[in-house]
């Protein structure tokens, strides 16, 4: 018979909330590497924001000498001096906004919050359309992995806040 405390039982754990708990945080694994990732970028735009350094990343990048990846490099150079150091700022702020937002996500998932797994499956959900695109007209290995593993989360996600209440895993 189940623990009870004051009139609310406590049902143990069934097999399928353990691995509702695995799922649940191995999402919250993925969204706080993706937040990682783009804090990275955010400081790096910072960064370049800044006149000379962002000359200094230009200057270095024309004088690599890397056969293979010469084309590669000249593009980058053209990219970075037509955007010149005034973009980074936004950049930076649209990375450190899908940060926070990701964070935000993760954290809450990692909690097994309700909220966060309604939140995380309409927000990863608006974005599969644009991944779609991008993967379809610019296509790499990359595009459609991030495309594949968005989709499965949403899938994933969708499927758990569906579930009968005796069921699903999260406390609120």
């Amino acid at each position: 018979m189940p623990d009870t405390v004051g009139t609310t039982r406590i049902e143990p754990p069934t097999e399928r909330t353990h691995t509702h708990d695995v799922g649940l945080r191995a999402i919250a694994i993925y969204k706080g590497a993706k937040s990682t990732g783009l804090l990275l970028v955010a400081a790096a735009a910072f960064r370049l924001e800044r006149e000379q350094n962002f000359e200094q990343l230009v200057h270095w990048l024309e004088s690599l000498s890397l056969a293979d990846s010469n084309h590669l490099r000249w593009r980058l150079v053209d990219l970075l001096t037509a955007m010149g150091p005034r973009r980074f700022v936004a950049v930076g702020t649209v990375a450190l906004a899908y940060a926070t937002l990701f964070a935000i996500e993760g954290i809450g998932l990692w909690l097994r919050r309700r909220w966060a797994q309604w939140f995380t499956a309409i927000a990863t959900g608006s974005l599969v359309p644009l991944e779609l695109y991008e993967a379809m007209h610019r296509f790499s290995v990359l595009r459609l992995a991030v495309l594949l593993a968005n989709i499965a989360v949403v899938l994933y996600l969708l499927r758990i806040v569906l579930q009968p209440r005796a069921t699903r895993p999260g406390t609120d």
